[in-house]
């Protein structure tokens, strides 16, 4: 397909996007480096004064797409010689408890660290500011058990990047941002990107930043996260740095985009390794490589990307090696990630030179009058098991005349009323129903997350 043709197909969906009132954020395609499409939909901020309208210049918090220029800082301590693959992180960090895990298995997320966000939110004082030192010692006090042997399996781990993050910082003798400053930002010419920890640092905000909004039906449109208790962890976890809280734009994206086709900037080789799957013990591989997913399309070949989500902010930065392709989406307010992996789809039909499929919003949702009176059968706590064994225990429970689901991870989710046993979850954008036996009480818990709906029983309460 021709870049003229191409870029009238983008401009046409783009247009139907805007008329749905679903896409909040910018996106920029290109090709072979050249920019077919960027183009920026919706707010930045929502003020007193009204609204403040985003711009192909807006900068981003970028959430887990952070992990791929973690990955490359420590990429870029391998080229200056000061590391290897196989070096273990006691080298440098001899307190942290979890003895065998290798800068590779960080990298590919094959170490086996227990999940930070887990142990603070059932150990933190929430009125506090965390810090990656914080992290670390929460793991030496606390010592969560590890979830396998290092490169035993593959589990994506917050936990690791974070680590990661101080291993730059004792292996540079630098702050974490000053050394992606010097190493890559400033010589890419990333000049609107940057380490910002957006509470913590709150005397400043960057010039055209867009703001983090959660799309909440009972608040009626996008609220910051900051407003509602059950996301709390937003403000508690903001010191934290290397598995989130890099700032960027579309156009500095590409240009990183563009120095990883650089070979003086990394060689061949070793974008070979960045590219490749993970092995583990047992010879199985996983798609992941240092700091990217890898994924073969039968129609636009090889690809890596990374996906990030945090309240507030939705990110996508693929990469289409084979074609030479990028798309880069940044949203600040996303209703439903099903419409977002949609979008995406429909962009790639087009690159693809398909005909494209317009993305269908999800149905609004029809919400009734909360009876708390009414809910008093469906509280307790409740079990999942999977296939393999596996169990997720889920705490249902009423609190200011509002229903709400804890996960055992410590995340609580909001339940709004469909029918007196049906609830829909906003930030999960799903559903789940109560069922019950003869005497009304509850006893099942279905959540419908896929095709088949995941049943938890309920114990006793």
């Amino acid at each position: 397909m021709k870049i003229r043709e191409m870029e009238q197909k983008f401009k046409a969906l783009l247009a139907e996007v805007k008329e749905q009132d679903c896409f909040n954020g910018v996106v920029l395609v290109a090709v072979r480096g050249e920019t077919v499409l960027c183009e920026a939909i919706g707010i930045a901020e929502k003020n007193g004064d009204g609204t403040r309208q985003l711009t192909t210049d807006s900068m981003f918090e970028l959430a887990s797409v952070s992990k791929p220029i973690t990955a490359l800082g420590i990429i870029r301590l391998q080229q200056l010689g000061q590391l290897d693959w196989d070096d273990p992180v006691a080298k440098w960090i001899p307190e942290l408890p979890y003895p065998g895990i290798t800068i590779l298995n960080l990298l590919s997320h094959t170490s086996g660290l227990p999940d930070y966000m887990e142990l603070f939110a059932n150990k933190w004082d929430p009125a506090c500011y965390a810090y990656n030192e914080d992290v670390l010692r929460m793991l030496i006090e606390h010592r969560p058990d590890s979830l396998f042997a290092p490169n035993e399996s593959w589990m994506y781990s917050n936990t690791g990047y974070i680590i990661l993050a101080l291993l730059i910082e004792r292996i540079s003798g630098q702050s974490y941002s000053n050394f992606l400053d010097e190493q890559i930002f400033q010589p890419l010419q990333m000049k609107r990107t940057m380490v910002f920890n957006r509470r913590v640092n709150s005397g400043f905000v960057p010039k055209d930043y867009a703001f983090g909004y959660v799309y909440r039906i009972r608040h009626g449109g996008y609220v910051l996260p900051d407003e509602l208790p059950e996301l709390n962890y937003v403000q508690y976890l903001d010191g934290l740095q290397g598995d989130g809280m890099i700032n960027s734009t579309v156009g500095d994206l590409l240009r990183l985009d563009r120095a990883l086709h650089n070979d003086t900037f990394v060689s061949p080789m070793l974008r070979k390794l960045m590219f490749s799957p993970v092995t583990m013990n047992n010879g199985e591989t996983f798609n992941y490589g240092m700091g990217w997913l890898i994924e073969q399309d039968n129609r636009l070949g090889n690809v890596v990307h990374h996906t990030g989500g945090w309240p507030g902010y939705s990110t996508w930065f693929k990469r289409y090696l084979d074609r030479d392709m990028t798309l880069i989406l940044l949203q600040n307010g996303e209703r439903s990630h099903a419409y977002t992996q949609q979008l995406v789809k429909s962009f790639e039909q087009i690159m693809a030179g398909e005909d494209y499929d317009v993305p269908i919003p999800a149905k609004i949702k029809n919400v009734i009058a909360f009876e708390p009176k009414k809910v008093e059968a469906q509280l307790g706590k409740y079990k999942f098991a999977n296939e393999q064994g596996d169990s997720l225990y889920v705490e249902i429970y009423l609190e200011q005349e509002q229903l709400y689901m804890k996960l055992g991870n410590g995340m609580t989710l909001s339940l709004l009323p469909l029918t007196l046993t049906r609830y829909y979850e906003e930030h999960t954008a799903t559903e789940l129903e109560f069922l019950s036996d003869e005497d009304g009480k509850g006893i099942r818990l279905l959540w419908y997350t896929e095709k088949e709906p995941e049943i938890a029983e309920r114990l006793e309460y």
